[in-house]
């Protein structure tokens, strides 16, 4: 059912049971479409052997960052496609490490990063339930159900979490200490992404590059819409991105 749900009931699937017995068979091949409607008799002791084929209609989501928005359930917080693709690119996941997603939204950035490798670790921080609850339907459904998901306001949520090898700030930039904890709570060598889209928000990122240095860049992206008979572009909100790796602990307020 999960197969058929998520576009692949094509998908050739086998029973192997139990295998290096006595009583070791190979059932008959059925798909997983089939399955749902007469699930094949099989031994209590059986491996499913699944060969995956997607739907011809089924949506072809890719392994690499940027899926498209509406492959996520979301209320309008969710790091846009483009955007995204931009801001993994510059958190650079790598097997085995573990990425805090604070202020998780719908959960997209946290997924992705994930997505990139099975060993990818992360948790998204989100202090509204019924985000968190989304978000971790967002996982289950893009294929990182290990995705942790605390629900909690940063920067005390963050208090037990373990030692991230990269944060990334997608909400929530003016809540007071939010930024200092997560720049303390990276060892050397990790790195911090924030993006906002507020001057509120962008005036706290400068006065952090001034401290930490890093690299503030904008990230603007236009769409092509209908403008009556023509077609014109129409300008997304602008976003502010500061990004920086952490080379060694400084007194607090220091320049570099």
């Amino acid at each position: 059912a999960l197969l058929r749900d998520r576009g692949f009931g094509p998908s050739r699937m086998r029973v192997l049971e139990q295998l290096g017995g006595d009583r070791e068979r190979t059932g008959a091949e059925t798909t997983a479409d089939a399955w749902v409607q007469a699930p094949p008799p099989g031994d209590p002791l059986n491996i499913v052997a699944v060969e995956c084929r997607r739907a011809p209609q089924a949506r072809r989501l890719g392994a690499v960052p940027g899926l498209p928005d509406d492959a996520y359930e979301h209320d309008g917080q969710l790091t846009k496609r483009h955007i995204r693709a931009a801001t993994l690119g510059v958190l650079a996941p790598a097997p085995g490490e573990l990425l805090w997603d604070v202020g998780g939204g719908s959960g997209s950035i946290a997924i992705e990063w994930m997505r990139t490798h099975p060993s990818c670790r992360a948790v998204t921080v989100e202090r509204d339930p019924v985000r968190a609850a989304r978000i971790t339907r967002n996982a289950e459904r893009l294929g990182v159900p290990g995705l942790g998901v605390v629900t909690g306001a940063a920067p005390d949520a963050l208090a037990q979490l373990p030692v991230p090898d990269a944060v990334f700030v997608g909400g929530g930039l003016t809540a007071p200490g939010l930024l200092d904890a997560c720049w303390a709570a990276l060892p050397p060598g990790g790195r911090l992404v924030a993006n906002t889209v507020t001057l509120e928000s962008e005036a706290l990122l400068a006065a952090a590059c001034r401290r930490h240095g890093g690299e503030l860049v904008r990230l603007a992206v236009a769409h092509a819409v209908p403008v009556g008979g023509f077609t014109g572009w129409r300008q997304a909100m602008p976003v502010t991105q500061w990004s920086v790796t952490k080379t060694a602990d400084l007194p607090s307020g220091a320049d570099r």
